[in-house]
């Protein structure tokens, strides 16, 4: 067991890759971000600050919409930042919202936008109103620290923490492990906050993170079977609970989750995380931390796009990783639980609690909290309203949509009132709810293709097909992103879209109902024309040859369709 502080001693920063110099140069991620912020002259940070931003919670953008007018006019590009929230397991209570709210109207773009890690994130905060948006989230009680860049990012579990005990326990242990992987820098209180820095204190130290970080972002989700909604094994670190006549009794640990690859470049791809034991309950968190130090001390940091802790796992071996984990720790891993899944999507509508309480789960298409001027849905405005009256929690899901938690029998219908009176609910479908995308345009940078504006209209379609084929009534796992990156975790879905040019899309198709398996590759760079060309008598023949109980993601395999996608190395394989 060898750190990396040890492991780098001899090793020339410029064989690593560009941002592992400077992470270390940074001075615990300070750089010159004082200076920038302070510039005036441009809506922008300097290249190696933007770098730097990323681990307090925040990344440059610009408007793409407006960038060659921009551009024409002599103009650089139209800069503001999108900032997302730290909020383990998704949790605020409703004078937060109220916050959260104030601080979309006054310092971004009026909107909020559910993440699928669990979170808020604003977007169109322009560097004049950055600090101003910070400190107000400080004083809601939330910060934005480690939300992005090389770092445990925020950590997300099973939606609804008051639906029992045992969720209750889970969402608990999100929140420890989230303040235990903080990084210790104060550079983000020093920089945006107004904190002063103490001079000729001790030397900082980042007693977890060293002066290298780690050699990319690290996500960890927390599960209760039968429900998946987190995707468990998309993430680095999961945890599957265990539990024994109704107690809370360890978890299932799974490594090697990842999501994003790069079209054209087969040494990337996806990955489902491997189950390699299990510990009780007081082991949590120092798993967590002994999973996240191996990664440290062992991922590619010469190479970023093969940095993620999946092809540490796949290069070195899901039994390597358990033995080297083990060393960390001190002891063994137990061996792992017998577990099932029987879906990864949310509950919607009212239903109750462990303890009596009603809660009410609120389909939000594509996570996008706004006042929709074209349908006279309401969803900004309705919500500032219940949360006026709401004397509880209300929480976010890692499916985009958000639950009014603990809900007294007489206040249901002071809740329905507001809901009916805002427009705040649309007729969706099956099809509809169990789909997912990215922001991608205007704002991503990264985005090829549409995502978030264009996969309403593309359901429209696609609903049609399910009606005419007699399934309305049916559920398919539908996901879309503007880019490879993965963030809507498309590659989990039955039928996913990936973004490969302005109107253009790769289709995978063969991922299963519960996310726990990849999809592949169906066709390439195809229009919308072609999708509902080759969807359509798919989708009728999934209605007439299917076996009792078959989900499509199934049947297409089992069809012959697709191969099935039995590991992430495999993934490009046809």
């Amino acid at each position: 067991m060898t750190n990396i502080i040890e492991k780098l001693r001899d090793v020339s920063l410029d064989e690593l890759a560009a941002n592992e110099k400077l992470k270390v140069g940074a001075d615990y991620l300070r750089g010159r971000l004082m200076e920038s912020m302070a510039d005036r002259a441009t809506g922008a940070v300097v290249e190696d600050d933007t770098q730097l931003t990323k681990f307090h919670g925040f990344y440059m953008q610009d408007d793409r919409d407006v960038r060659n007018e921009r551009r024409q006019q002599k103009l650089e590009p139209l800069y503001s930042f999108m900032v997302r929230l730290r909020m383990p397991g998704g949790v605020m209570t409703s004078d937060q919202w109220l916050k959260l709210d104030d601080v979309a109207q006054k310092y971004a773009n009026g909107t909020l936008r559910i993440t699928t890690r669990q979170t808020f994130q604003y977007h169109g905060v322009f560097k004049d109103n950055l600090r101003a948006h910070l400190k107000a989230v400080n004083e809601a009680m939330l910060d934005t620290i480690a939300a992005c860049g090389d770092v445990n990012r925020n950590v997300i579990s099973t939606a609804n923490p008051h639906v029992s005990s045992i969720h209750r326990q889970v969402y608990e242990l999100a929140g420890d492990i989230s303040a235990h992987l903080l990084p210790s820098t104060r550079a983000y209180h020093e920089i945006f906050l107004g904190e002063e820095r103490v001079a000729g204190g001790p030397e900082e130290q980042e007693p977890l993170y060293t002066k290298h970080y780690l050699p990319r972002k690290f996500k960890i989700a927390l599960t209760i079977p039968p429900e998946n909604d987190v995707d468990v094994f998309a993430h680095d670190l999961g945890f599957i609970a265990h539990v024994e006549n109704g107690e809370l009794k360890g978890f299932n640990v799974s490594v090697g989750g990842g999501m994003g690859m790069t079209h054209g470049e087969p040494s990337t791809y996806p990955r489902t995380g491997d189950v390699i034991g299990y510990c009780p309950v007081d082991q949590v968190i120092d798993v967590s931390e002994k999973v996240m130090l191996v990664q440290r001390d062992n991922g590619d940091r010469r190479n970023r796009k093969h940095a993620r802790m999946k092809y540490t796992v796949d290069d070195h071996g899901p039994e390597w990783f358990r033995a080297e984990l083990e060393s960390y720790l001190g002891y063994a891993l137990e061996e792992p639980r017998e577990f099932q899944f029987d879906n990864n999507g949310d509950r919607y509508g009212w239903y109750q609690g462990e303890n009596g309480q009603w809660h009410y789960g609120m389909y939000v298409e594509n996570g996008r909290i706004a006042d929709f001027v074209e349908t006279n849905r309401q969803l900004m405005t309705g919500m500032r309203e219940i949360a006026k009256i709401h004397d509880n929690d209300i929480v976010l899901t890692t499916n985009q949509n958000l639950i009014i938690t603990n809900v007294a029998e007489d206040k249901r219908a002071v809740i329905d009132a507001l809901i009916e009176q805002y427009n705040m609910v649309r007729t969706t479908t099956p099809l509809r709810r169990q789909s997912m995308a990215c922001v991608a345009f205007p704002t991503c940078g990264l985005a090829m293709a549409e995502s978030e504006r264009y996969m309403p209209s593309l359901l429209d379609k696609l609903d049609a097909v399910m009606a005419d084929a007699g399934l309305s009534d049916d559920a398919i796992v539908v996901r879309m992103t503007g880019c490879p990156n993965g963030c809507a975790r498309p590659y989990l879905a039955e039928i996913g879209f990936v973004g490969k040019a302005l109107g253009r899309y790769n289709l995978y198709l063969g991922g299963n109902f519960t996310g726990q398996r990849l999809n592949k590759l169906y066709r390439e760079n195809i229009d919308e024309a072609t999708i509902l060309g080759e969807l359509t008598p798919l989708i009728h023949r999934y209605a007439k040859e299917r076996e009792e109980g078959e989900y499509f993601g199934d049947f297409v395999i089992r069809a012959g369709v697709i191969k099935e996608t039995t590991a992430g190395r495999n993934f490009h394989e046809q």
